[in-house]
């Protein structure tokens, strides 16, 4: 899939004070940083210590030892992907990605020659003879018969290894085009094709979140500044109107209330309840609301989902029917009943997709005359977001240290078979029933199997899954 160009890639590292930086110089230590190339759109956000258990989990199983160092800061970006694939950010550079595999139902590491400076295989490597190290490392050769000097027991046909040096250097990395022992009956042939990578400069050392906060104040305090006239600006522009922020529970949401806040002071937080939130979510709004003293208008929409379920079957991607049914409704008449009209502030950014990077600043939803909408970090990336949020010290949603990326509806059909994986196991019984439900749509109308077990009720509406039997 190619790569989604939403907006400027603001990632920078400062190898001083070994933190991401949003900005060309270190707020810490005063130095030049440098930018670090990863895939567009270029979100990145910091790995909690969840993300690092999942990444360094699939290194080890592999190539017998983890990914990122204790004690250094990571960040993953989530790049194109058929489902998902996260690249991972340590020292600078670009030192792996993760990619989920749906049909094996497993991740796979994809390594890069930047990982050799933090991580040593112990297998699933090759050992290159002297002679070839040249073309493999500056050219990036692939390893052929008879330059292959050892190779790992372990190695299958397909897997991603590391090509070594005869010191133990890594010289590059790629796929085994045999196994172990083919590889060593062979005179003649590729025994590992070589991946080229775009070079990164990867400089690792220990440093703390706390560190990359002190390093980005300047752009903190100028992308805030810049937010709050622009919070000024549209309610200056609208008197009259009710000010509120929509509130979803996720870091976003967060971000623009603290902003509202400190420009205008406390305004109620709209929820709407689907009735498909995460306890998580709940346990979050009743905390934010009791430390910023604000009060919660709060929409119900779980009985309007399920009536229209019973007719067209369960949303998809294509057929999101779910949004205006059990959000935009509900929210709208809450709206009507409190105030008439408001003006709300809402978390939505550039970086999030391509129609977001495309949408007003100040809109109203069709869908939903009732709430002129505006965005006050709409150019902020995630790290934008996150770093704010540590500085502020705000109490952020506890599923992002859980290995979530986003925080919505537990059966969104936007979301990777990956996440589904993982909600299967912490929530067994909210998957269960929203599983038996979709059996028994598929059952009645005689679907195949796969439409619930392969994920395919996410890619297209349950009417177009009856035409296409």
């Amino acid at each position: 899939m190619r790569p989604l160009y939403l907006g400027k890639v603001h990632l920078h590292w400062c190898d001083a004070c070994h933190v991401p930086v949003l900005g060309e110089s270190c707020g810490r230590c005063g130095g030049v940083t440098r930018p670090v190339a990863v895939t567009p759109p270029g979100d990145a956000r910091p790995a909690f210590d969840a993300d690092l258990s999942l990444v360094n989990q699939v290194y080890t199983d592999h190539f017998g030892a983890p990914l990122v160092p204790e004690g250094m800061l990571a960040l993953l970006n989530k790049v194109p992907d058929p489902d998902r694939m996260e690249e991972v950010i340590v020292g600078g550079a670009i030192v792996g990605q993760i990619r989920f595999i749906p049909s094996e139902d497993r991740w796979e590491p994809i390594p890069r020659i930047e990982a050799g400076n933090v991580l040593a295989p112990e297998r699933r490597y090759v050992i290159a003879d002297s002679g070839a190290v040249p073309s493999i490392r500056d050219e990036g050769a692939s390893l052929l018969a008879p330059g292959l000097r050892e190779i790992d027991p372990a190695v299958r046909a397909g897997d991603e290894v590391f090509i070594l040096a005869p010191d133990g250097t890594v010289i590059g990395v790629g796929r085994a085009r045999v196994s172990a022992d083919e590889a060593r009956s062979m005179t003649r042939g590729p025994v590992v094709r070589t991946r080229r990578n775009q070079p990164g400069l990867c400089r690792p050392g220990s440093a703390t979140w706390q560190d990359a906060v002190e390093a980005n104040g300047p752009v903190l305090d100028r992308y805030e500044s810049v937010a709050r006239a622009f919070v000024r600006e549209v309610i200056d522009g609208h008197p009259g109107l009710p000010v509120t922020v929509s509130y979803s529970g996720g870091k976003d949401s967060l971000a623009t209330l603290l902003v509202v806040q400190k420009e205008f002071g406390p305004v109620p937080l709209l929820f709407a309840d689907t009735g498909f939130e995460f306890p998580e979510t709940y346990a979050n709004l009743e905390r934010v609301a009791e430390q910023y003293g604000v009060r919660v208008v709060r929409s119900s929409g779980r009985t309007r989902f399920d009536q229209v379920f019973e007719t067209q079957g369960p949303p998809a991607v294509d057929a999101r029917w779910c949004c205006e049914v059990c959000k935009l409704g509900p929210i709208g008449e809450a709206i009507r009943e409190q105030w008439g009209e408001c003006l709300s502030f809402i978390g939505q950014r550039k970086y999030e997709s391509a129609r977001r990077s495309k949408s007003r600043r100040v809109w109203r939803n069709p869908s939903l005359s009732v709430q002129l909408s505006a965005a006050p970090i709409h150019t902020w990336t995630a790290l934008h977001v996150w770093l704010y949020l540590f500085r502020e010290g705000a109490p952020y949603n506890s599923l992002y240290e859980e290995g979530f990326d986003r925080i919505g509806c537990y059966i969104c059909p936007s979301s990777d078979l990956s996440v589904f994986r993982t909600l299967k196991d912490r929530y067994p019984d909210l998957m269960a029933a929203w599983f038996d439900r979709l059996r028994a749509w598929q059952q009645a109308r005689g679907l195949s199997d796969g439409w619930v077990n392969d994920g395919e009720w996410r890619r297209f509406g349950a009417h177009e899954a009856c035409r296409r039997r």
